[in-house]
């Protein structure tokens, strides 16, 4: 089974559009819990309610050692049946993407990953050759200065294109095995709009929902799929860190639950 096949059968099994990033910060989390522990209580708290998990590399590099040991023993208590996207940003020359794409896929086993796409096909090629894996190229970010880069015009055939535009293009034409999708934000949802528009068919990552303040309902009319599917929507520092107390599990699991009957709303579709 392939990551979008993977990633389908979740999100009809669990009537989710719903990924949780796996994001753990000490100086959020209750007290004496450690972060192995913290992700497999809401883990095991959420796994119905989900189609996705999206750790961010940065939490657990930034602890050393024993953050990327509790990232490796994060992603073995994942249910087999629900895809791990690694949120690592990858892309450099050709032979260190390579050494990127073996690390994140055959060493440490995610079925997909985010990858950086300025340095070009060179730098995105080592990621696709994995056709069974997801490769999902950061396309308008949801973050403040997103539009410093990826919104400026550049000329073209087709006359003036933001650049953004000109990313979700070049990830078209690479498209060979159907598996690479773009990340863009909630948080801009004309530009959601508009790259739905243009690539219907593409699986999009959104982040942006939740503490970022992206709208939910803007969200699901611009950026799903005409057949009503194709997203994967994020939500992290929301659903992570509705309780900080020792209920901070139960408190997921509801936040995540709520997430996912309002998106379901909006869906029109009812889960029970």
């Amino acid at each position: 089974m392939n990551f979008i096949e993977k990633l389908q059968r979740a999100a009809q099994r669990n009537y989710s559009l719903v990924c949780i990033g796996l994001d753990p910060d000490p100086k959020l989390m209750p007290e004496n819990v450690g972060v192995y522990d913290f992700n497999k209580a809401i883990i095991e708290a959420t796994s119905e309610l989900v189609c996705a998990y999206k750790p961010n590399f940065a939490f657990y590099e930034a602890m050393g050692r024993e953050g990327i040991e509790a990232l490796e023993r994060t992603v073995k208590c994942i249910p087999a049946g629900i895809p791990v996207i690694a949120d690592a940003k990858r892309g450099d020359v050709g032979n260190t993407s390579k050494a990127y794409a073996r690390a994140v896929f055959d060493i440490m086993g995610f079925d997909a990953v985010t990858v950086n796409p300025y340095l070009g096909f060179d730098a995105i090629e080592p990621f696709i050759q994995y056709q069974d894996k997801g490769v999902i190229l950061l396309c308008r970010t949801s973050n403040a200065g997103a539009g410093d880069f990826q919104s400026l015009y550049c000329e073209t055939s087709e006359g003036r294109r933001a650049l953004y535009e000109i990313v979700a293009d070049k990830a078209q034409q690479w498209n060979t095995y159907g598996n690479i999708g773009l990340v863009v934000g909630a948080t801009y949802p004309e530009e959601l709009r508009l790259i739905r528009q243009q690539h219907s068919d593409m699986l999009i990552l959104i982040p942006g929902i939740g503490a970022q303040g992206g709208d939910v309902a803007l969200t699901i009319k611009y950026g799903l799929s005409p057949e009503g599917d194709k997203a994967i929507i994020n939500s992290s520092r929301q659903i992570l860190y509705a309780s900080r107390g020792m209920d901070f599990a139960e408190a997921a699991r509801q936040a995540a639950l709520n997430l996912r009957d309002e998106l379901n709303k909006y869906r029109g579709i009812n889960e029970s």
